[in-house]
């Protein structure tokens, strides 16, 4: 079994390749020239690397008729939503874009590969308190940028089956973090500054955007194996909800992420830069339909998820030697 992993040196392309190297697969991973190889590094010897600008459609169909996968696995995205403010066009440029490619390098190629498209909970937006858990019958109203690149690379999925008959299974990933998780993003940017605190790197105080929001996190390790549960056993044209059905507030993970650290006294203090125009106040998902069709529901605790989380920054960041 041969799998394509775009965007295989990222938070979950790591994860995931580490998940389908232990299931016996072959992997191929797609990245760009200066893509930091950190997080796959100790596993670089047994990975095909190919670099590709999934941007230029040349690239994409080289990519895919070197790796001649089995599976597809689109990971490449910006996905960092603040930064689709800023970078509203970059955002749907390198998400819908990339992706079309990687479409027209199959169609062109005649392909029998599986794709998974991974979307997001963010193209939910807008839940009304009456819609919850949210399933995938929910309606979309993106309210950022970035969702609205997700909610693009989604229904394009849908179209290309219909109309090419491709084999596309689509997910649509709630909020998931863990081990290797960028400091782009809250939980990551919080544990890693706790940790600072207690090396003694920074003052007793956590800097942070609007704790309001309620989300529905999952633990990475679960997401991946999620991912692999619908390239073996999906139905094509169907999309998934990955989540884990219960939602904590921002505010109360970080609570809990300052409550593991030995330093006493931390403070919260909130920065105006870090706020959005828009943002969605609660996302709860509901896993039913992919319990239903593969059997997949999550298993680690965000306790644990948050506590891996914490020791991952310990592991890097250092007291500095008197």
């Amino acid at each position: 079994m041969r799998i394509l992993i775009t965007g295989i040196t990222g938070f979950v392309g790591s994860h995931l390749t580490e998940w389908a190297l232990s299931r016996g697969a072959d992997v191929i991973g797609a990245l760009r020239w200066r893509s930091n190889t950190e997080h796959i590094e100790h596993l670089r010897d047994r990975l095909t690397l190919i670099q590709s600008e999934l941007r230029e459609q040349s690239s994409a169909r080289d990519l895919v008729e070197r790796a001649r996968p089995d599976y597809i696995v689109h990971l490449a995205a910006q996905s960092f939503v603040g930064a689709s403010w800023q970078t509203p066009a970059e955002t749907l440029m390198t998400n819908a874009i990339g992706q079309m490619n990687l479409f027209e390098a199959i169609r062109q190629l005649g392909s029998a590969a599986r794709f998974l498209v991974i979307g997001s909970s963010e193209e939910y937006g807008l839940v009304e308190p009456d819609e919850l858990p949210i399933r995938e019958t929910n309606p979309l109203r993106p309210l950022s940028p970035y969702a609205v690149s997700k909610v693009t690379q989604d229904l394009m999925g849908f179209q290309y089956f219909k109309s090419y008959g491709l084999d596309i299974v689509r997910a649509r990933a709630f909020h998931h973090t863990g081990p290797r998780r960028s400091d782009n993003f809250s939980t990551s940017t919080f544990a890693r500054q706790i940790v600072e605190i207690e090396a003694g790197l920074r003052e007793p105080v956590v800097v942070a955007g609007d704790l309001k929001p309620v989300r529905d996190f999952s633990d990475v390790r679960d997401i991946v194996r999620g991912y692999w549960d619908l390239l073996e056993h999906g139905t094509a044209g169907e999309v998934y909800n990955l989540c884990s059905g219960v939602d904590w507030t921002i505010e109360r993970m970080l609570t809990f992420l300052i409550s593991q650290s030995s330093v006493p006294g931390i403070e919260i203090r909130t920065d105006a830069a870090r706020l959005r125009p828009s943002d969605v106040p609660v996302l709860r998902g509901s896993y039913e339909k992919i319990e239903r069709a593969v059997g997949w529901r999550p298993r680690i605790p965000l306790e644990q998820t948050l506590t891996d989380l914490l020791d991952y920054w310990r592991q890097r960041i250092r007291r500095p030697a008197p």
